[in-house]
This record gives C-alpha cells, sequence and structure tokens, in this order.
C-alpha cells in the first residue's frame, strides 16, 4: 500500500479510493473565467484542478482563485521557483514541481520550506517530452527506465531535505511505454502514484489510449489519482476518468449498460435500442447492471449477472432480470417496460 498525502481534503493513497483530476484551460489571470470552470468540473465528478503558473501575474490570479476555488488547486510551475513560493503562499494544495529544473539546493530548499510549514504535497511531474539532457543521452529516447531514472532522482533530492510529502507521475503519450514506467515505479517506491496518458489527442483517440494505459494500470492495482489528458473541454476528461474507474470496477457511476454486437440472428433494431437505453439512463442514479441483448434464446443468459434487462426477437422481446425471465412484450414496449422496472429496484 502506498502512503498517503492530503491534497487539500482529498486523500490520495493509502486506502484513499483513486481520485480525479483535471487542468483547466483557462488563463490563470482570467479569475471569473477560471472559477466558472473549476465549477463545472466539480459538477462533473472532479476532486482536484490543475491551474498553470508561468507568471507572477498568473501567480496573483492563483491565489484570488484559490481564495473562492470549491477545489482543491494544484499550481503547476515550470523553472521558476519563485513561482512555487507565491503559490504555495497564495493557497495551492499541491505543488506539481521537478525539484531538479529550479536550481541549486537552496531554491529546492526555499519551495520545501514553504510547502513543509504550510502541509502541502509536491507532485514530482516526469514527462517523455522534458527528460533531462544526460538521461536522454544515455538511453537515445524517452524510455520507461529514462522516466524512473529521472523521477527517482527528483525524489532523492527532496528526501535529502528530508521531505516525504510526495507524489509521482511519470506520463509518456507512448501507452506501452507509460505503463511500463509506471510499474516499475510501483516496485522502487511507496509514494502515491498519479496516472496519465500525456497527449493522447482529441477526444476519441485519447479516451482510448488513456483508457488502455490509466485502465491497464487501474486493473493491476497500480495508480491513486489519475486525470485524463484530452485536446477538448476538461469536462469531457472527468467523464472519461469516471468511465475508466468504473470499467475498472474501482467505482459505480451509476448505472452501467452491457449490450451484445449485432450478428445474422438479431431481428430488431438492436443499435437504436441500446442508443434509447442508453439515453433514458442519463437520468438513473442507481449502481446497478442494465443489459439490450439482441436474442431472445442466449440474451438473458449471457447477461444473467444484469439487475435488468430486455432481449428482443422478430417483433417481441422479453423483458428480464438476474437472467429470470419477467415477461413478454411487443418490441416498441421493451425501452418502457425496462425503465419502468429500473424505477423499481
Amino acid at each position: 500500500m502506498k502512503r498517503q498525502i492530503m491534497v487539500g481534503n482529498v486523500p490520495v493513497g493509502g486506502d484513499a479510493p483513486v481520485s480525479i483530476q483535471s487542468m483547466l484551460n483557462t488563463k490563470t489571470t482570467d479569475v471569473e473565467g477560471s472559477l466558472n470552470q473549476i465549477r463545472a468540473l466539480r459538477a462533473a465528478g472532479c476532486q482536484i484542478v490543475r491551474l498553470a503558473v508561468p507568471d507572477m501575474d498568473a501567480a496573483k490570479g492563483f491565489s484570488e482563485i484559490a481564495a473562492e476555488s470549491p477545489l482543491p488547486l494544484v499550481a503547476d510551475i515550470h523553472f521558476d521557483y519563485r513561482l512555487a513560493i507565491a503559490a504555495a503562499e497564495g493557497g495551492a494544495s499541491k505543488i506539481r514541481i521537478n525539484p531538479g529544473n529550479i536550481g541549486g539546493e537552496d531554491r529546492v530548499r526555499a519551495v520545501v520550506d514553504v510547502c513543509r510549514e504550510k502541509k502541502i504535497p509536491i507532485r514530482i511531474g516526469v514527462n517523455g517530452g522534458s527528460l533531462e539532457k544526460e538521461i536522454l543521452e544515455k538511453y537515445g529516447h524517452p524510455t520507461a527506465e529514462a522516466l524512473v531514472e529521472s523521477a527517482m532522482g527528483h525524489i532523492r533530492l527532496l528526501e535529502e531535505l528530508d521531505f516525504h510529502d510526495i507524489c509521482v507521475s511519470m506520463k509518456s503519450s507512448s501507452v506501452p511505454v507509460t505503463m511500463a514506467a509506471y510499474r516499475l515505479m510501483d516496485q522502487k517506491t511507496d509514494y502515491p502514484l498519479h496516472l496519465g496518458v500525456t497527449e493522447t489527442g482529441t477526444r476519441h483517440m485519447g479516451i482510448i489510449k488513456s483508457a488502455m494505459g490509466i485502465g491497464g494500470l487501474l486493473c493491476l492495482g497500480i495508480g491513486n489519482t489519475l486525470r485524463v489528458s484530452l485536446t477538448a473541454d476538461p469536462v469531457e476528461e472527468i467523464l472519461a476518468a469516471k468511465d475508466i474507474l468504473q470499467a475498472s470496477g474501482l467505482r459505480q457511476n451509476g448505472p452501467e449498460l452491457i449490450a451484445c454486437p449485432t450478428c445474422g440472428r438479431t431481428q430488431i433494431d438492436l443499435i437504436g435500442l441500446a442508443e434509447e437505453v442508453e439515453r433514458r439512463m442519463k437520468k438513473v442514479s442507481k449502481p446497478i447492471t442494465v443489459a439490450v441483448m439482441g436474442c431472445i434464446v442466449n440474451g438473458p443468459g449471457e447477461a444473467r449477472e444484469a439487475d435488468a434487462g430486455i432481449a428482443g426477437g422478430k417483433d417481441c422481446g422479453v423483458l428480464f432480470a438476474k437472467g429470470k425471465k419477467l415477461k413478454t412484450l411487443p418490441y416498441d414496449q421493451l425501452a418502457d417496460a425496462l425503465m419502468e422496472y429500473i424505477e423499481t429496484l
């Protein structure tokens, strides 16, 4: 089990559930616009949000946002240790930084001192696109081993200053490299791991790559918090993260729909029926499994674990629960009957 840190009021690591993060795409100097996006992310299910702090104007905006934010804020810092100190003093709940790229030991110590005083954890964020020159020369390109060596070097810098309130991420745009890096790091440290596949692209491919990388690691028992990185509205990141957690068996976010693929035995508009049920289930919050199957003969048996389900045949179908047929109905009544039964659960 990983050690636990606190990001504001959100526990990360230990026996805490895997938490969901995102990053604002607003300018941090736009205080009201940033707060509006934070509220939208919170409503979608986000628990921790990160903001870019590229200069002192942004650091000032960060402190104003922190004063009103309903979510704990992570300050994203690169190179300038003074920005990390300003963000920490301005209400940050976590600092994301690479200790090795902000200068000498005195500057690292200055950041560590203020974080220790204010009980603010530091996330060491290693990225395949920004590895140290000497590590790239050693490995030739951003391998899993290169990412881990970089992360361990940053960890040692903090540990030498007796700072252990640490979270670690090692992101690559390559799913296999990302997964290999996290699996290796999981064996080397008990610090909590922040999962992510970086630069995944737009919504479609980005979700596929994130589901493979993040979801695959979660199924191996690796990871304590995550961000799905998409070239899209940040709210889409939260929706994708919740789906990944649900598919990984770690969180039940309302109902789960299962549906069989169409085949030559299908005698109904299964695609249309499944899409209609999926649309109508958006109003359902119960943690149940719902099945839409295309074959009366095999459907209830294949979906015997579903709390409720329908299966279609020629011009008719059946309503079933836990594999048991409840009634036979005309095709055009199946969706209504299913939703009415769900209301009774």
